[in-house]
């Protein structure tokens, strides 16, 4: 079964203000907290569905009737890669992140990577961090709308639910290239021809956070950063931004799409035809469309309960 609302999790990390209160979250909305993310969404009287991880940094007492799994302190998922996967085998494809920024910033580097992860396995991922929002798209496209910086925070403060609903509409037929997202051992054959069926994420005057005042003025609000997760990524197109690019290839060692800018009353779209893309943009901003041509996998695998067998201690050398 596939949920079509959204699954929230709070990890760890920095927070900024900008993420939901309590009053502010939807209502049909699945919360989890990663380890320390309990300690953020009890402070905020969030009442978490599911508490995960080996709560080697929850200071919070877990409130009595929330789910709860327990990890062992030696495994090899961090602990928000076992939320994701808590999540995803309760039937949520959309995940919206919070706490998954700043402080170290190899778990930083990490969760970016995790939003790869769901993107490949056709879900989505939002990442927000202070003032801008990180996302993922395998083999698809994202879609900002005319009058995506006009909201201030007035105005997100009376839409009431500053985040909506995703909803997965499928059956939508594109041509792209060959599915390597969802299965990246398949040889790239590009362009190809193949029809696939498409997943359609569509967010209604999406609002990615609050953008606060003067929202217009700062040209830190409207940066947009476009970066190649993949290897290759061919087919990437850029419309209605201050710069466009049609076609093109990026690739994972060549930086070229960083600080782009979002135009007002202009709708802008970044889409990838063979690739994975990692892109940043504005707390606030609106997004119409999400979609991509990756069918959803089943499950993200079991937890991890202990190390790999890839890795070894080096500790056991010495006994």
């Amino acid at each position: 079964m596939t949920l079509s609302h959204p699954c929230f999790v709070f990890a760890a990390g920095t927070y900024y203000g900008n993420e939901p209160t309590a009053e502010k979250m939807p209502t049909n909305a699945f919360v989890i907290t990663a380890d320390g993310g309990l300690d953020h969404a009890i402070a905020s009287g969030i009442r978490p569905d599911l508490a995960i991880g080996d709560f080697d940094s929850a200071k919070a007492g877990i409130p009595q009737g929330v789910e709860t799994i327990a990890l062992p302190p030696e495994h090899d998922d961090p602990d928000m890669l076992s939320a994701l996967k808590a999540g995803w085998s309760r039937g949520y494809r959309d995940f919206r992140i919070y706490g998954g920024l700043g402080g170290r910033i190899d778990h930083s580097v990490a969760n970016i990577q995790m939003l790869a992860l769901l993107a490949h396995n056709g879900g989505i991922g939002l990442l927000y961090g202070e003032h801008s929002v990180v996302t993922a798209i395998c083999n698809g496209s994202i879609h900002f709308s005319a009058d995506a910086l006009s909201l201030d925070s007035n105005a997100a403060d009376a839409m009431g639910q500053t985040h909506r609903d995703i909803r997965n509409v499928p059956g939508y037929e594109a041509k792209t290239g060959s599915e390597t997202c969802k299965n990246p051992s398949s040889p790239r054959s590009y362009p190809d021809t193949r029809t696939v069926s498409e997943t359609m994420a569509k967010i209604d005057s999406e609002t990615c956070g609050n953008p606060g005042d003067g929202a217009d003025t700062d040209p830190t609000n409207r940066m947009v950063s476009v970066f190649s997760h993949a290897d290759i990524s061919r087919g990437v197109t850029e419309t209605g931004l201050k710069y466009e690019l049609e076609n093109g290839t990026m690739r994972s060692d060549t930086v070229i799409g960083v600080s782009n800018e979002l135009l007002d009353g202009h709708p802008a779209s970044i889409s990838v035809a063979d690739g994975t893309l990692i892109i940043t943009f504005p707390i606030g901003t609106t997004i119409d469309v999400l979609t991509t041509t990756v069918t959803p996998v089943e499950d993200l695998g079991p937890l991890a309960d202990q190390p790999s067998k890839l890795l070894a201690r080096s500790a056991d050398k010495w006994d």
